[in-house]
């Protein structure tokens, strides 16, 4: 797992993870294509840091500039450590702090937490901090808007960016596929994204928002095989659709985002029972 780099520092080292156009006239009949999303070249702006992991502020489709800001990262980089497998936390107070940061990777300020809106290690690892600061008042005080987070599912190939707060480092590389099952220890997550080798992160990016080249987080940084072991803690392991295992050593992982916005309601509220909502459950 890309362990938080507190327990990196005590225990163990760890991580935390073209499209082809055919020339010639088009028929007058046939619709325009749709424009490509501009690339954005990925920077700091809007991650933040946290005291032993990474993480980004973010809004959904949905979110209004007058809905208190979400921060997102990885359920084990919880300050009350690791939930077990099943486990899923909902509406927990919480005092945590961010570091804002900008484009550069300079310091903004402290953001903070009133609670825990969300977090599991159960088929995905994240944790979803309500801050106590709307979208719009972190706008007018630092300059900075929120990530947007895609509701789409992303594709094999895409190139991404992983922005680690903690490390004011990114790293590039591109989706190479999607993982049915990762097992790690007691952990099991679902459709996970395995990332090609040139991304290999270390202690301190788990949380680190994965972003596509328009800007959007797809999803969340959060382990690396380190020893070539199978299925143990810090060397996840790879189970596809019939039950067979393979290990990748050195290679990163992150879980998806796509399905966290279909659990958020109007006013940024974590609604479990929203039709179409795939979070697991208390």
């Amino acid at each position: 797992m890309v362990r938080p780099l507190a327990g990196t520092l005590t225990a163990f080292a760890a991580v935390g993870g073209a499209l082809l156009a055919t020339l010639g006239a088009a028929p007058e009949s046939a619709a325009a294509p749709a424009p490509a999303p501009a690339v954005k070249a990925a920077t700091f702006a809007g991650t933040v840091a946290l005291n032993d992991c990474s993480g980004s502020v973010v809004r959904m489709p949905n979110s209004a500039d007058t809905d208190k800001a979400f921060v997102l990262s990885n359920g084990h980089c919880l300050e009350t450590g690791f939930p077990d497998a099943g486990k899923v936390i909902v509406n927990q107070a919480s005092t945590r702090t961010f570091t804002l940061l900008n484009a550069s990777g300079g310091s903004l300020g402290q953001l903070r937490a009133t609670k825990v809106a969300y977090a599991t290690m159960t088929d995905t690892d994240i944790s979803l901090y309500e801050l106590s600061s709307t979208y719009a008042q972190i706008k007018s005080a630092y300059g900075i808007r929120a990530l947007k987070v895609s509701a789409a599912h992303p594709a094999a190939g895409t190139a991404i960016d992983v922005v680690s707060g903690y490390w004011k480092r990114i790293y590039s590389c591109n989706i190479d596929a999607f993982v049915p099952q990762l097992r790690e220890g007691q952990w099991t997550w679902k459709d996970s994204v395995r990332y090609t080798g040139a991304c290999h992160t270390i202690g301190g990016t788990s949380g680190s928002p994965v972003l596509d080249r328009a800007g959007k987080v797809i999803a969340v940084n959060n382990t690396i095989n380190e020893d070539g072991e199978r299925c143990t803690d810090n060397n996840p392991c790879e189970v596809d659709a019939n039950g067979n295992v393979t290990v990748h050593e050195g290679i990163d992982y992150g879980q998806q985002t796509y399905w966290i916005p279909g659990c958020v309601a109007t006013g940024n509220k974590i609604d479990l029972r929203k039709a179409g909502c795939a979070l697991p459950k208390p």
